[in-house]
């Protein structure tokens, strides 16, 4: 396995009741007694990165347990629905230059983990099968979650240090089962969700405004955290990549709340994993649109940026048909950026325009943007290649409000670092929006470090979301 680095150790399990046990790791030693029910656990001092194999011994009166070839390095929780359950192996299948990465990846520095207990009503204290990890190589790396291989081939590359990805994603699954149940409150959409949960009313949470449709137990508040991540949470890590939002936003479900959701996400797993600064960097949904709802879900989810130690990677540029695009290359590599440039210290771009404010003159909007210090430009980006400044070509997808709130196409040209976005058809504009579309097609907004702009609404407000949207 991967322990994180320069992090306090901890080391856990269960012994007949007064037992006496002995950890010992690279010359550490730690001698702790099992409690009235049986429980244990030891700390043991941070240590440094290390690639080479190191013996976890614990020690009974009567029984040794040796865990063979620990290496010591950067630890992440990788989790959300099947988009990052998304394995290298289906990737292959439809991207061709995929099947080379799986043949260079005798990558021993580099370990999975896959988690995939079922829902339970309370949180957990063990795992009740065998947490296996398993080493990169050609003959398994297709089984991988290839988001999470991505990005941790690309920072095992940057940082030379092991990387380890703890993999608790289920596919089909919103966002509420992840979220620890104690995360549930302060606001209204949350409490009630929890109440209902708790009531195993399935109907009632699809039928509450900003609620979802829930299947079944997979679906409820906090029952996925409970069995998949509660039982580790003693198990240091540097963050988490977390990718989700399909099942918020698809047929019956309405993404109305789900920036609060995100947010208790972020909060709870904090909280629940004592790691009250610990990054979390998502994935916005790809322009690969499958229902009514992706487009104010995107919007919700740039709304939930503004928690600190947290970032957004884009993909609204990413080519793909339907809701499994299987570009999971660039989504891997726009994460790790946002890991490298914030945690590790890279100087490195880790952002598209994300939109900061705008001013009103007379006919016309001026939109200013964070992460343009490089200038901005109009792009196009073709399959896994890198984006291609087009200077000649028009922005698309610009589209311009008056106070009524209605959306007229408009034309947007690049100034500077600034936006300038009018339309004949509006006169006195209150507002600007980007790609709210199901599915739109060319985003060519970047800045010149290649990154694409967010969709956005300069008036959140005036989005006005109707759950009865025909898919």
């Amino acid at each position: 396995m991967v322990m994180q680095r320069d992090a306090p150790i901890t080391v856990w399990g269960w012994a007949d009741r007064g037992e006496k046990l002995t950890v010992e790791l690279a010359g550490q030693t730690a001698a702790t007694t099992a409690d009235q029910d049986g429980a244990w656990s030891v700390k043991l001092k941070p240590m440094p990165a290390s690639a080479e194999g190191i013996v976890l011994t614990v020690k009974s009166h009567e029984q040794t347990l040796l865990v063979h070839d620990v290496v010591v390095g950067e630890v992440w929780h990788a989790s959300g629905q099947s988009n990052m359950a998304m394995n290298v192996g289906a990737m292959a299948a439809e991207l061709e230059p995929v099947k080379a990465d799986i043949a260079a990846a005798d990558l021993p520095a580099i370990r999975f983990c896959r988690i995939q207990e079922g829902p339970n009503r309370e949180p957990q204290r063990d795992l009740p099968g065998k947490a296996t990890w398993t080493v990169c190589t050609p003959a398994t790396v297709s089984g991988f979650s290839g988001v999470g291989f991505y990005f941790a081939r690309q920072l095992q590359r940057e940082l030379g240090v092991p990387v380890g990805i703890i993999d608790s994603s289920r596919g089909g699954t919103p966002i509420e089962p992840f979220i620890p149940t104690a995360a549930f409150t302060g606001q209204p959409t949350l409490v009630r969700e929890l109440e209902l949960g708790e009531q195993e009313d399935l109907e009632g949470i699809w039928k509450l405004p900003g609620g979802v449709y829930a299947r079944d137990a997979n679906w409820l508040p906090g029952r996925l955290f409970n069995s998949r991540m509660a039982p580790i949470a003693r198990f240091a890590v540097r963050g988490a990549i977390w990718y989700q939002g399909e099942s918020n936003s698809g047929v019956q479900e309405d993404p109305r709340d789900y920036q609060h959701k995100m947010r208790a996400l972020v909060q709870g797993w904090r909280a629940a994993l004592d790691n009250p600064t610990m990054p979390v960097y998502f994935v916005q949904l790809p322009g690969s649109g499958a229902g009514a709802g992706w487009p104010y879900l995107r919007e919700q989810q740039r709304l939930a940026t503004d928690l600190p130690s947290t970032g957004m990677a884009v993909t609204i540029d990413l080519d793909g048909p339907g809701i499994h695009p299987a570009n999971k290359v660039d989504v891997g590599q726009r994460l790790a950026r946002w890991a490298l440039a914030k945690d590790y210290g890279k100087q490195i771009a880790c952002s598209g325009p994300l939109f900061a404010s705008q001013q009103i003159n007379s006919d016309k909007i001026v939109l200013r943007f964070r992460h343009a210090e490089s200038g901005l430009m109009a792009a196009a980006k073709e399959g896994l290649a890198e984006p291609e400044e087009t200077p000649d070509a028009e922005l698309a997808h610009f589209e311009i409000s008056d106070k009524t709130g209605h959306w007229r196409p408009a034309v947007a040209k690049i100034e500077g670092e600034t936006v300038v976005v009018s339309s004949e058809e509006v006169a006195s504009p209150v507002a600007v929006r980007y790609a709210y579309a199901v599915t739109p097609e060319n985003c060519n907004l970047y800045n010149r470090d290649g990154l694409p702009a967010s969709p956005f609404c300069s008036r959140p407000d005036l989005l006005i979301y109707d759950p009865h949207l025909p898919e």
